[in-house]
């Protein structure tokens, strides 16, 4: 990729996006995640279980659209959780901590009034190569 250049990154292994933006973009040594909700890739459907298994699920499809891209979670630098719920923050954290056990990348929670699809979880990423 030539500098200043953008490319998609799109993993057929996280769900396809549901509206006009990419499952992420790769610019330079930069990585882009778009937001990540607990979908199942092959149906397009809310995972059922509650905040727990969609925030498993986010993280799956994340880690899908990292490896299109070459990396894994140890790259990401910086996460953004959005929570429907507040009071879901230490089940989220408990789960989050698998996927970003050696050096966690900083990271912004927020509570938010509505997530797409009736989710209560969603996360996205930055994240460097290289």
């Amino acid at each position: 990729m030539a500098n200043g250049m953008k490319t998609p990154v799109l993993s057929s292994d996280a769900p396809a996006p549901i509206g006009p933006y990419n499952q992420a973009i790769a610019a330079g040594q930069w990585v882009f995640c778009s937001g990540q909700v607990g979908l199942v890739p092959k149906t397009g459907l809310l995972v059922e279980g509650g905040v727990e298994a969609e925030a498993r699920q986010a993280l799956d499809n994340l880690r899908a659209v990292l490896a299109a891209a070459g990396l894994t979670p140890a790259h990401v630098v910086k996460t953004t959780l959005y929570l429907l719920d507040m009071n879901d923050f230490a089940r989220v954290n408990a789960i989050y901590a698998e996927y970003f056990s050696d050096i966690p990348p900083a990271r912004a929670t927020v509570a938010v009034a509505g997530l797409p699809k009736g989710a209560r979880f969603e996360i996205e990423a930055i994240a460097m190569g290289g």
